[in-house]
């Protein structure tokens, strides 16, 4: 196997785990601080690629209409929060799992009536539009290298605002202890919203930002959904590190598989979180 194919595989491999980061990250923020089952997650990320493909034929500018979308999911986040998952949080979790199974289908029903059934596509921004060349037959678009340039950029700057802010350190602390943290005077209540809020906001980016390379179809946020849970699951609950970890992981698995055993490709994945499950049950990156 040539080095450029093997290179090219990688960037495929690190974009495709990159992006699965942003949303897996929030869901293990979501379930780490408020013990929060929201199966409504990946359809999220649905919402992200409908919405920029929305605002992009709107404005006439992807860029502008990312930025408006960045905004709108800040907003949708905290206001769904305040409706809906406040009331969620005491609940049990086969309420959170029947509660956000609805939102499932009624984000479904909701893309169906206003963008029916029919595959959508949004064009590739004009000047990231092209292609690197590597060897004389070989490239690698652009625009890829933009989106894992991208969300680098936003793990950085989450892992920063966790480890470096007052309000990271509450959030971390709060996803080992809730029950102190409030006890010590933090209102966590706060907590909670902002960490929904931030959650909301990673899944619908990575959403807009993948729109322009993957088609925009009926139930896309299940098929990322699963992945995201299998995220979780590999690094540890509540573990931003495992999350990044265990994404680019995913990423390289099923990548390389797709081009070595393409019959077994879907099947390594769960190989892969079954043997992990066996010898490490809290996750790689499991807390003490």
């Amino acid at each position: 196997m040539e080095p450029t194919f093997v290179l090219i595989q990688l960037l495929n491999a690190a974009q495709q785990g990159l992006l699965l980061f942003l949303v897996a990250s929030g869901l293990t923020l979501i379930f780490g601080v408020m013990g929060m089952i929201n199966l409504a997650h990946g359809s999220l990320y649905m919402l992200g690629a409908y919405a920029v493909y929305a605002l992009t034929a709107l404005v006439g500018n992807f860029f502008i209409a990312l930025a408006l979308g960045v905004g709108a999911a800040a907003v949708f986040g905290w206001t769904l929060e305040r409706l809906l998952f406040v009331h969620l949080y005491r609940r049990d979790h086969l309420s959170q799992v029947l509660a956000t199974f609805g939102l499932i289908l009624l984000f479904e029903e909701l893309r169906s009536l206003i963008w029916g059934d029919d595959v959508h596509g949004l064009p590739v921004p004009a000047w990231l539009a092209g292609s690197i060349p590597l060897t004389d037959t070989l490239s690698y678009p652009v625009y890829r290298l933009a989106v894992s340039a991208v969300c680098l950029l936003l793990a950085g700057a989450l892992f920063a605002g966790l480890q470096g802010t007052r309000l990271g350190m509450a959030i971390r602390a709060g996803s080992r202890d809730r029950i102190l943290v409030a006890a010590l005077g933090i209102d966590i209540a706060r907590i909670q919203t902002c960490v929904f809020t931030l959650g909301v906001m990673l899944a619908m980016t990575a959403g807009m930002l993948a729109a322009p390379i993957e088609s925009l179809a009926p139930h896309m946020g299940t098929r990322i959904l699963i992945p995201s849970f299998i995220v979780v699951v590999l690094g540890g609950l509540g573990s931003v590190r495992g999350a990044l970890v265990a994404s680019l992981l995913l990423g390289v698995v099923d990548t390389f598989g797709q081009v070595w055993l393409p019959e077994l490709a879907g099947a390594m994945v769960y190989l892969l979180m079954a043997l992990t499950l066996f010898f490490r049950p809290a996750g790689l990156f499991a807390r003490g």
